[in-house]
């Protein structure tokens, strides 16, 4: 399914753990890494797309994660034509897609890269979140610090605890009780042209 200047509806994932680690998956029998990520079926939302995209290519459920957030807008990238099969090279030009932040609160070992006959990844890893920008393939870089960029502000405030402070010790610095900010609620992604 492609909208009228031939990008394919899809949804990009960044999965992160306690201490705000992106989850980062090898292509299977390739050595190109990436996000979960994958297409949005006729008459699919883009969270339904996201859900189903996160089971099938980690083996994650719903009650494994929270959605944190969500990007506003389609973001778009063209994949160079060597990239694309013969008989699609004329009016499919890439993918637009909608990123959401989500948080794992489940385990590791609730990943399952074999969850479904058709696996994405045949490896995965932990990486800080910034570092995906310096090895993702070229043309998907811009779309990835677009939506690593957007989705920044939503970062959960990782707790450092210091188990060799004595309780009732107050860091000198005095934010340790701010309140945090709220997200704004996940809104609905605009739907795709047909």
């Amino acid at each position: 399914m492609l909208d009228r200047e031939g990008f394919r509806p899809n949804v990009g994932i960044i999965l992160l753990n306690a201490r705000n680690q992106v989850f980062w998956g090898k292509r299977l029998r390739t050595h190109s890494w990436q996000f979960p990520q994958g297409g949005i079926k006729h008459g699919e939302a883009p969270e339904q797309a996201m859900l189903r995209e996160l089971h099938e290519e980690v083996g994650l459920l719903p009650e494994h994660v929270q959605i944190v957030a969500r990007t506003r807008d389609w973001l778009r990238y063209e994949v160079p034509d060597h990239f694309i099969r013969k008989d699609a090279r004329g009016h499919y030009r890439g993918q637009k897609q909608i990123w959401f932040l989500l948080r794992l609160l489940g385990h590791d070992s609730d990943l399952n890269l074999r969850a479904t006959d058709h696996p994405e990844f045949d490896a995965w890893r932990w990486n800080d979140y910034w570092v995906p920008l310096e090895l993702v393939i070229e043309f998907k870089r811009n779309v990835y610090e677009m939506a690593l960029t957007e989705l920044a502000r939503y970062l959960p405030r990782v707790s450092h605890h210091n188990r060799y402070l004595r309780a009732g010790l107050r860091s000198h610095h005095g934010d340790e009780h701010e309140p945090l900010a709220e997200a704004p609620p996940v809104e609905p992604a605009p739907s795709p042209a047909k």
